[in-house]
Protein backbone atom coordinates (compact mmCIF):
# COMPACT_ATOMS: atom_id res chain seq x y z
CA UNK A 1 0.00 0.00 0.00
CA UNK A 2 1.36 3.39 -1.02
CA UNK A 3 1.41 6.06 1.67
CA UNK A 4 -0.25 9.33 0.67
CA UNK A 5 1.71 11.24 3.32
CA UNK A 6 4.97 12.76 2.13
CA UNK A 7 8.17 11.79 3.95
CA UNK A 8 8.67 15.41 4.99
CA UNK A 9 5.23 15.54 6.60
CA UNK A 10 5.83 12.25 8.39
CA UNK A 11 9.11 13.65 9.70
CA UNK A 12 7.35 16.75 11.03
CA UNK A 13 4.66 14.62 12.69
CA UNK A 14 7.32 12.44 14.27
CA UNK A 15 9.21 15.47 15.57
CA UNK A 16 6.02 16.97 17.03
CA UNK A 17 5.15 13.68 18.71
CA UNK A 18 8.59 13.15 20.20
CA UNK A 19 8.96 16.78 21.33
CA UNK A 20 5.51 16.81 22.90
CA UNK A 21 6.15 13.50 24.66
CA UNK A 22 9.47 14.77 26.01
CA UNK A 23 7.85 17.98 27.22
CA UNK A 24 5.00 16.07 28.87
CA UNK A 25 7.43 13.70 30.60
CA UNK A 26 9.45 16.64 31.94
CA UNK A 27 6.20 18.22 33.05
CA UNK A 28 5.27 15.12 35.06
CA UNK A 29 8.63 15.18 36.82
CA UNK A 30 8.17 18.90 37.39
CA UNK A 31 4.83 18.47 39.17
CA UNK A 32 6.03 15.59 41.33
CA UNK A 33 8.93 17.74 42.50
CA UNK A 34 6.64 20.76 42.94
CA UNK A 35 4.26 18.70 45.08
CA UNK A 36 7.07 17.77 47.46
CA UNK A 37 8.29 21.38 47.63
CA UNK A 38 4.79 22.69 48.35
CA UNK A 39 4.55 20.51 51.46
CA UNK A 40 8.08 21.42 52.54
CA UNK A 41 7.45 25.13 52.02
CA UNK A 42 4.37 25.18 54.21
CA UNK A 43 6.12 23.22 56.94
CA UNK A 44 9.00 25.66 56.96
CA UNK A 45 9.12 27.95 59.96
CA UNK A 46 11.34 30.94 59.41
CA UNK A 47 13.51 31.82 62.39
CA UNK A 48 12.42 35.31 63.33
CA UNK A 49 14.49 37.43 65.66
CA UNK A 50 12.22 39.20 68.11
CA UNK A 51 12.96 42.89 68.45
CA UNK A 52 12.89 44.53 71.86
CA UNK A 53 10.74 47.35 70.54
CA UNK A 54 7.00 47.54 69.97
CA UNK A 55 5.81 44.25 68.47
CA UNK A 56 2.64 45.85 67.08
CA UNK A 57 3.60 49.24 65.63
CA UNK A 58 0.97 51.54 64.10
CA UNK A 59 0.25 50.84 60.45
CA UNK A 60 -1.88 51.96 57.52
CA UNK A 61 -3.69 49.62 55.13
CA UNK A 62 -4.26 50.97 51.62
CA UNK A 63 -6.98 49.32 49.54
CA UNK A 64 -7.83 50.72 46.08
CA UNK A 65 -11.41 49.92 45.05
CA UNK A 66 -13.51 49.91 41.92
CA UNK A 67 -17.10 48.71 41.79
CA UNK A 68 -19.26 46.74 44.22
CA UNK A 69 -17.75 43.30 43.76
CA UNK A 70 -19.66 40.32 45.19
CA UNK A 71 -19.02 39.82 48.93
CA UNK A 72 -16.84 42.94 49.00
CA UNK A 73 -18.06 43.88 52.48
CA UNK A 74 -17.00 40.51 53.89
CA UNK A 75 -13.52 40.78 52.39
CA UNK A 76 -13.03 44.31 53.66
CA UNK A 77 -14.33 43.27 57.08
CA UNK A 78 -11.58 40.65 57.33
CA UNK A 79 -9.09 43.54 57.52
CA UNK A 80 -11.00 44.96 60.51
CA UNK A 81 -11.29 41.74 62.52
CA UNK A 82 -7.65 41.25 63.37
CA UNK A 83 -5.75 40.04 66.42
CA UNK A 84 -3.32 42.93 66.41
CA UNK A 85 -2.56 45.17 69.38
CA UNK A 86 -1.29 48.23 67.55
CA UNK A 87 -3.29 51.10 65.99
CA UNK A 88 -4.63 50.33 62.51
CA UNK A 89 -5.71 52.87 59.91
CA UNK A 90 -7.62 51.71 56.84
CA UNK A 91 -7.65 53.96 53.78
CA UNK A 92 -9.87 53.12 50.81
CA UNK A 93 -9.79 54.92 47.50
CA UNK A 94 -11.77 55.19 44.30
CA UNK A 95 -11.73 57.45 41.23
CA UNK A 96 -15.48 57.86 40.79
CA UNK A 97 -17.89 59.61 43.17
CA UNK A 98 -20.67 57.33 41.86
CA UNK A 99 -18.71 54.13 42.49
CA UNK A 100 -20.98 51.63 44.33
CA UNK A 101 -17.95 50.60 46.43
CA UNK A 102 -18.42 53.87 48.33
CA UNK A 103 -21.62 52.54 49.90
CA UNK A 104 -19.78 49.38 50.94
CA UNK A 105 -17.13 51.47 52.71
CA UNK A 106 -19.86 53.45 54.47
CA UNK A 107 -21.41 50.20 55.70
CA UNK A 108 -17.96 49.12 56.90
CA UNK A 109 -17.58 52.37 58.84
CA UNK A 110 -20.98 51.77 60.45
CA UNK A 111 -20.12 48.17 61.33
CA UNK A 112 -16.73 49.10 62.86
CA UNK A 113 -17.16 52.57 64.38
CA UNK A 114 -14.11 52.04 66.61
CA UNK A 115 -11.85 51.59 63.57
CA UNK A 116 -10.04 54.40 61.78
CA UNK A 117 -11.56 54.03 58.29
CA UNK A 118 -11.21 56.80 55.71
CA UNK A 119 -12.19 57.07 52.07
CA UNK A 120 -10.49 59.07 49.31
CA UNK A 121 -12.49 59.92 46.18
CA UNK A 122 -10.27 61.51 43.56
CA UNK A 123 -10.59 61.26 39.76
CA UNK A 124 -7.03 62.44 39.13
CA UNK A 125 -4.90 60.02 37.11
CA UNK A 126 -1.13 59.93 37.22
CA UNK A 127 -0.46 57.42 34.44
CA UNK A 128 -1.93 54.47 32.57
CA UNK A 129 -2.10 52.24 35.66
CA UNK A 130 -5.34 53.29 37.36
CA UNK A 131 -4.66 51.23 40.48
CA UNK A 132 -1.38 53.07 41.06
CA UNK A 133 -3.11 56.40 40.39
CA UNK A 134 -5.62 55.48 43.07
CA UNK A 135 -2.81 54.72 45.52
CA UNK A 136 -1.06 58.01 44.73
CA UNK A 137 -4.29 59.84 45.54
CA UNK A 138 -4.73 57.89 48.80
CA UNK A 139 -1.20 58.38 50.16
CA UNK A 140 -1.73 61.88 51.66
CA UNK A 141 -4.24 60.31 54.07
CA UNK A 142 -1.81 57.63 55.29
CA UNK A 143 -0.58 58.48 58.79
CA UNK A 144 1.84 55.68 59.66
CA UNK A 145 5.32 54.51 58.70
CA UNK A 146 4.31 50.92 57.99
CA UNK A 147 2.06 50.50 54.97
CA UNK A 148 0.20 47.42 53.73
CA UNK A 149 -1.24 47.44 50.21
CA UNK A 150 -3.74 44.71 49.30
CA UNK A 151 -6.07 44.25 46.32
CA UNK A 152 -9.83 44.42 46.76
CA UNK A 153 -10.32 40.72 45.97
CA UNK A 154 -8.15 39.60 48.91
CA UNK A 155 -9.53 38.15 52.15
CA UNK A 156 -7.29 37.48 55.15
CA UNK A 157 -7.23 35.54 58.41
CA UNK A 158 -7.19 37.07 61.92
CA UNK A 159 -3.38 36.84 62.36
CA UNK A 160 -2.56 38.42 59.02
CA UNK A 161 -1.27 41.77 60.32
CA UNK A 162 0.89 40.26 63.06
CA UNK A 163 2.42 37.70 60.65
CA UNK A 164 3.25 40.28 57.99
CA UNK A 165 4.59 42.93 60.36
CA UNK A 166 6.75 40.35 62.16
CA UNK A 167 8.46 39.56 58.86
CA UNK A 168 8.87 43.22 57.95
CA UNK A 169 10.64 43.90 61.28
CA UNK A 170 13.47 41.50 60.45
CA UNK A 171 16.86 43.00 59.63
CA UNK A 172 17.44 43.64 55.94
CA UNK A 173 13.78 43.18 54.94
CA UNK A 174 12.43 46.00 52.79
CA UNK A 175 9.06 44.51 51.88
CA UNK A 176 6.85 41.51 52.56
CA UNK A 177 4.53 39.88 50.05
CA UNK A 178 2.17 36.91 50.37
CA UNK A 179 1.24 33.93 48.28
CA UNK A 180 -2.45 33.62 47.58
CA UNK A 181 -4.83 30.72 47.04
CA UNK A 182 -7.99 30.81 44.96
CA UNK A 183 -11.50 30.79 46.39
CA UNK A 184 -14.39 30.44 43.94
CA UNK A 185 -17.20 32.97 44.36
CA UNK A 186 -19.86 31.00 42.44
CA UNK A 187 -20.29 29.13 39.19
CA UNK A 188 -18.12 27.10 36.84
CA UNK A 189 -15.84 29.89 35.63
CA UNK A 190 -14.86 31.11 39.08
CA UNK A 191 -14.15 27.49 40.07
CA UNK A 192 -11.87 27.13 37.04
CA UNK A 193 -10.08 30.36 37.96
CA UNK A 194 -9.58 29.21 41.54
CA UNK A 195 -8.32 25.84 40.31
CA UNK A 196 -5.82 27.61 38.04
CA UNK A 197 -4.37 29.37 41.06
CA UNK A 198 -4.34 26.37 43.38
CA UNK A 199 -3.15 23.63 41.03
CA UNK A 200 -1.09 25.62 38.52
CA UNK A 201 0.11 28.96 39.93
CA UNK A 202 0.96 28.01 43.53
CA UNK A 203 3.08 24.91 42.73
CA UNK A 204 5.00 26.87 40.09
CA UNK A 205 5.74 29.80 42.37
CA UNK A 206 6.82 27.62 45.28
CA UNK A 207 9.14 25.58 43.07
CA UNK A 208 10.63 28.79 41.68
CA UNK A 209 11.10 30.16 45.20
CA UNK A 210 12.68 26.93 46.40
CA UNK A 211 15.34 27.04 43.67
CA UNK A 212 15.57 30.85 43.69
CA UNK A 213 14.44 30.99 40.09
CA UNK A 214 12.07 33.88 40.78
CA UNK A 215 11.81 36.88 43.07
CA UNK A 216 8.11 37.66 43.11
CA UNK A 217 6.11 40.44 44.67
CA UNK A 218 2.31 40.10 44.54
CA UNK A 219 -0.54 42.57 44.72
CA UNK A 220 -2.17 40.26 47.24
CA UNK A 221 0.05 41.92 49.85
CA UNK A 222 2.87 44.42 49.79
CA UNK A 223 3.96 45.49 53.27
CA UNK A 224 6.55 48.24 53.10
CA UNK A 225 7.85 51.14 55.18
CA UNK A 226 6.95 54.61 53.99
CA UNK A 227 10.66 55.53 53.99
CA UNK A 228 11.45 52.58 51.72
CA UNK A 229 8.63 53.47 49.34
CA UNK A 230 9.86 57.05 49.20
CA UNK A 231 13.41 55.90 48.45
CA UNK A 232 12.23 54.00 45.34
CA UNK A 233 10.29 56.99 44.02
CA UNK A 234 6.90 56.47 45.65
CA UNK A 235 3.92 55.03 43.84
CA UNK A 236 4.39 57.60 41.07
CA UNK A 237 7.43 55.68 39.83
CA UNK A 238 5.17 52.78 38.82
CA UNK A 239 2.27 54.68 37.28
CA UNK A 240 2.85 53.39 33.73
CA UNK A 241 3.82 49.79 34.55
CA UNK A 242 1.54 46.75 34.10
CA UNK A 243 3.24 44.54 36.71
CA UNK A 244 3.37 47.29 39.34
CA UNK A 245 3.67 44.81 42.23
CA UNK A 246 6.64 43.05 40.63
CA UNK A 247 8.26 46.41 39.79
CA UNK A 248 7.94 47.58 43.39
CA UNK A 249 9.66 44.40 44.56
CA UNK A 250 12.46 44.86 42.03
CA UNK A 251 12.98 48.46 43.14
CA UNK A 252 13.20 47.41 46.80
CA UNK A 253 15.78 44.74 45.97
CA UNK A 254 17.77 47.25 43.92
CA UNK A 255 18.14 49.24 47.14
CA UNK A 256 19.83 46.24 48.76
CA UNK A 257 16.85 45.07 50.78
CA UNK A 258 15.03 41.74 50.67
CA UNK A 259 11.43 40.99 49.71
CA UNK A 260 10.23 38.17 51.96
CA UNK A 261 7.54 35.59 51.15
CA UNK A 262 6.38 34.02 54.45
CA UNK A 263 5.04 30.44 54.56
CA UNK A 264 1.38 31.49 54.50
CA UNK A 265 -1.24 32.47 51.96
CA UNK A 266 -4.18 34.83 51.73
CA UNK A 267 -7.43 34.19 49.88
CA UNK A 268 -7.91 35.56 46.38
CA UNK A 269 -11.65 35.47 45.66
CA UNK A 270 -12.24 34.62 42.00
CA UNK A 271 -15.16 36.64 40.64
CA UNK A 272 -15.27 35.44 37.03
CA UNK A 273 -18.83 34.81 35.90
CA UNK A 274 -18.27 33.91 32.24
CA UNK A 275 -15.68 32.44 29.91
CA UNK A 276 -14.73 35.83 28.47
CA UNK A 277 -13.81 37.42 31.80
CA UNK A 278 -11.88 34.32 32.85
CA UNK A 279 -9.84 34.28 29.63
CA UNK A 280 -9.17 38.01 29.81
CA UNK A 281 -7.71 37.53 33.28
CA UNK A 282 -5.62 34.52 32.26
CA UNK A 283 -4.30 36.33 29.18
CA UNK A 284 -3.41 39.36 31.28
CA UNK A 285 -1.59 37.14 33.75
CA UNK A 286 0.22 35.26 30.96
CA UNK A 287 1.27 38.39 29.07
CA UNK A 288 2.41 39.99 32.32
CA UNK A 289 4.69 37.03 33.10
CA UNK A 290 5.94 36.99 29.52
CA UNK A 291 6.89 40.69 29.76
CA UNK A 292 8.73 40.10 33.04
CA UNK A 293 10.69 36.96 32.11
CA UNK A 294 10.42 36.12 28.38
CA UNK A 295 13.01 33.31 28.39
CA UNK A 296 11.67 31.64 31.49
CA UNK A 297 8.17 31.94 30.08
CA UNK A 298 9.18 29.99 26.97
CA UNK A 299 10.52 27.20 29.20
CA UNK A 300 7.30 27.13 31.21
CA UNK A 301 5.67 25.20 28.38
CA UNK A 302 6.55 22.02 30.30
CA UNK A 303 4.08 23.09 33.00
CA UNK A 304 1.35 21.97 30.56
CA UNK A 305 2.05 18.21 30.43
CA UNK A 306 -1.52 17.08 29.76
CA UNK A 307 -2.07 19.21 26.61
CA UNK A 308 1.42 18.32 25.39
CA UNK A 309 0.65 14.62 25.79
CA UNK A 310 -2.58 15.09 23.83
CA UNK A 311 -0.66 16.80 21.03
CA UNK A 312 1.76 13.89 21.00
CA UNK A 313 -1.11 11.42 20.84
CA UNK A 314 -2.75 13.30 17.96
CA UNK A 315 0.47 13.03 15.96
CA UNK A 316 0.24 9.25 16.13
CA UNK A 317 2.10 8.37 19.33
CA UNK A 318 -0.08 5.87 21.21
CA UNK A 319 2.28 5.91 24.21
CA UNK A 320 1.31 9.55 24.71
CA UNK A 321 -2.18 8.43 25.75
CA UNK A 322 -0.66 6.73 28.77
CA UNK A 323 1.50 9.79 29.30
CA UNK A 324 -1.63 11.97 29.29
CA UNK A 325 -3.14 9.84 32.06
CA UNK A 326 0.10 10.08 34.03
CA UNK A 327 0.14 13.86 33.52
CA UNK A 328 -3.35 14.16 34.97
CA UNK A 329 -2.28 12.08 37.94
CA UNK A 330 0.67 14.39 38.56
CA UNK A 331 -1.55 17.45 38.25
CA UNK A 332 -4.00 16.01 40.79
CA UNK A 333 -1.05 15.23 43.09
CA UNK A 334 0.04 18.88 42.94
CA UNK A 335 -3.50 20.02 43.67
CA UNK A 336 -3.84 17.70 46.67
CA UNK A 337 -0.47 18.89 47.98
CA UNK A 338 -1.64 22.51 47.87
CA UNK A 339 -4.88 21.52 49.63
CA UNK A 340 -3.00 19.81 52.44
CA UNK A 341 -0.28 22.43 52.77
CA UNK A 342 -2.59 25.44 52.88
CA UNK A 343 -5.59 23.71 54.46
CA UNK A 344 -7.91 24.42 51.54
CA UNK A 345 -11.27 22.89 50.81
CA UNK A 346 -11.54 19.98 48.42
CA UNK A 347 -10.93 21.07 44.85
CA UNK A 348 -12.95 20.01 41.79
CA UNK A 349 -10.43 17.52 40.40
CA UNK A 350 -12.61 16.62 37.44
CA UNK A 351 -12.10 20.18 36.15
CA UNK A 352 -8.32 19.79 35.95
CA UNK A 353 -8.26 18.53 32.30
CA UNK A 354 -10.49 21.43 31.26
CA UNK A 355 -8.43 23.92 33.23
CA UNK A 356 -5.21 22.57 31.72
CA UNK A 357 -6.46 23.02 28.18
CA UNK A 358 -7.69 26.54 28.90
CA UNK A 359 -4.39 27.50 30.53
CA UNK A 360 -2.46 26.07 27.58
CA UNK A 361 -4.68 28.12 25.27
CA UNK A 362 -3.84 31.24 27.29
CA UNK A 363 -0.14 30.34 27.10
CA UNK A 364 -0.30 30.10 23.30
CA UNK A 365 -2.52 33.17 23.06
CA UNK A 366 -0.03 35.24 25.01
CA UNK A 367 2.26 35.14 21.95
CA UNK A 368 -0.48 36.44 19.63
CA UNK A 369 -0.64 40.03 20.81
CA UNK A 370 0.23 42.50 23.55
CA UNK A 371 -3.22 43.76 24.47
CA UNK A 372 -4.64 43.10 27.93
CA UNK A 373 -7.99 43.93 29.49
CA UNK A 374 -7.84 45.13 33.09
CA UNK A 375 -10.90 46.36 34.96
CA UNK A 376 -12.75 46.77 31.65
CA UNK A 377 -9.96 48.97 30.26
CA UNK A 378 -7.83 47.91 27.28
CA UNK A 379 -4.08 48.39 27.43
CA UNK A 380 -1.11 47.60 25.21
CA UNK A 381 1.92 46.09 26.95
CA UNK A 382 5.21 47.51 25.71
CA UNK A 383 8.43 45.54 25.32
CA UNK A 384 9.78 46.89 28.61
CA UNK A 385 6.59 46.05 30.53
CA UNK A 386 5.20 49.56 30.23
CA UNK A 387 1.49 50.17 29.85
CA UNK A 388 -0.33 52.31 27.28
CA UNK A 389 -4.10 52.72 27.34
CA UNK A 390 -5.74 52.05 23.99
Amino acid sequence: MISLISPQYELVLSWIGESSAAGAALGCIYYVLASYLVIRFRMRRASVRRDDGDASPPMTVLKPLRGAEPRLLGRLSSFCIQKYDGPIQLVFGTHDCTDPAIEVVKRLQADFPEQSITLKIDPQEHGANRKISNLVNMMPLAKNEILIIADSDIEVGPHYYSSVVRELKRNGVGAVTCLYHGVAEAGLWSRLSALTINSYFLPQVILALSFRLAQPCFGSTIAIRRSTLTSVGGFQAFSDVLADDYAIGEAVRACGQAVVVPPMSVAHVCLDNDFRSMMQQQLRFARTIRSIDPLGYVGSIITHPFPLALIGASSGSTSCLYLAALALGCRVLACVSVERAFRLNWQHYWLIPIQDIISFGAYLGSYMGRTVVWREQRYRVLQDGGLVQE
